[in-house]
């Protein structure tokens, strides 16, 4: 009776752990399948916002910095109208583009969240990138929310903050 209790308690036990894979996609998005293949109305309202992003954070001085997975969402605040993303550039630190997400206009449904992530291993971006968002929208509709989420977690602590985009067009 102990060995069926211990073989049964193994099997639980090992058959419930799951193998952590790790990945290096720097996108959550498929973007083929949110990409629009007809030209965009002329008559929406078109947007542009900045969003800060982190990929490293400065600790303890200029020479020691900790590596951050960013989560970028998109967000359509709309209850009733589509959201189209035209472009969502990366920059890094020193201003240069790093990729464009998005090689062709892609939709972001009524209340959808979108995300890009970008992993920890991922330092390009470095202590001060960014994203230029593209978007149209419908005239009378609410814009877009633009966010980052980025975090760290090494034995038991953990670093985590967030930024809001800011709309500069």
């Amino acid at each position: 009776m102990k060995n069926a209790v211990l073989i049964l308690f193994l099997v639980i036990t090992f058959g419930s752990c799951k193998e952590q894979k790790e990945t290096t996609t720097a996108s959550t998005v498929n973007w083929n399948k949110r990409s629009v293949d007809y030209k965009i109305s002329d008559s929406l309202k078109a947007g542009k916002t900045y969003l800060s992003v982190y990929s490293q954070v400065y600790s303890q001085s200029e020479h020691t910095t900790h590596d951050l997975t960013a989560t970028v969402n998109m967000r359509n605040t709309s209850s009733t109208d589509t959201l189209y993303i035209l472009q969502a550039e990366y920059y890094n630190t020193a201003g240069k583009l790093i990729r464009n997400y998005n090689k062709k206009s892609i939709y972001i449904a009524p209340m959808e969240s979108v995300a890009i992530v970008i992993d920890e291993h991922d330092k390009e971006g470095g202590t001060g990138g960014n994203f230029i968002f593209d978007w149209k929208i419908n005239k009378l509709t609410s814009k877009p929310l633009f966010e980052g989420v980025f975090i760290s977690t090494k034995g038991q602590q953990g670093l985590s903050f967030i930024t809001q985009g800011k709309t500069i067009k």
